[in-house]
């Protein structure tokens, strides 16, 4: 069963005279529950398809659906929202808020959305990501592994329809990487989430059940 799906998309920019066609009529379905792995030279489109495919940026043309939802039927206030509650975002940058608790960081989506958190899945998450004794720390005390898997355990929470992660592991050396890639997959298959995670690391690709590769905007054969 697919839980995301992209027809014929296309995203074009403008750069001065000439027209990037950073994404080149790309059909691609995400299965529910697993793990893709997006990979590809620099320059190739990665991470302009991951943003389309989170409704970060509208396609030129084509359609993206996330959990049965067209997201080009979305006004910008309902996109957000959709956004909130149906997708989780981990970046290389980890994205956390320096004066916000750990705590308070993985609750962020939640308060913003003016809701209450599962408190006995924030404890599970916790335990399963190292967290439990970390939850009142700022993000400063951890390290850049710590503060990952805080971002991931954000992203969780909410328990989206799909988790996009844009190279979460590129700021680490080798070690931190393995253990982060390690952590992504191994919640997500605990929760059963489906997680799209854009990488140029080979290595970690091999931990997805699908590997989609894209040359020039498009997946190549």
């Amino acid at each position: 069963m697919d839980i995301a799906a992209v027809h014929n998309l296309k995203k074009y920019f403008n750069a001065g005279v000439r027209q990037v066609k950073a994404i080149d009529g790309i059909d691609l379905s995400i299965e529910k529950g697993k793990l893709t792995a997006i990979i590809g030279a620099s320059g190739s489109g990665k991470t302009t398809l991951l943003n389309l495919i989170g409704g970060l940026c509208r396609p030129t043309e084509g359609t993206v659906t996330v959990d049965g939802v067209d997201l080009g039927t979305l006004g910008e206030d309902e996109l957000t929202v959709f956004r909130r509650r149906k997708i989780g975002f981990v970046f290389q940058g980890c994205g956390l808020v320096p004066e916000l608790t750990v705590r308070e960081n993985i609750l962020l989506p939640l308060a913003l959305d003016g809701s209450w958190p599962d408190a006995v899945f924030l404890e599970e998450l916790a335990g399963l990501l190292g967290l439990t004794k970390k939850l009142d720390c700022f993000p400063c005390q951890l390290s850049g592994g710590g503060q990952q898997s805080t971002a991931i355990a954000r992203s969780l929470l909410t328990k989206p329809a799909v988790i996009l992660a844009d190279e979460p592991t590129g700021s680490f050396d080798a070690r931190t990487s393995r253990n982060v890639a390690g952590l992504l997959k191994m919640t997500a298959e605990t929760f059963h989430q489906t997680l799209v995670m854009i990488t140029h690391n080979l290595e970690l690709a091999q931990l997805a059940d699908h590997v989609v590769c894209l040359r020039d905007g498009r997946i190549a054969q």
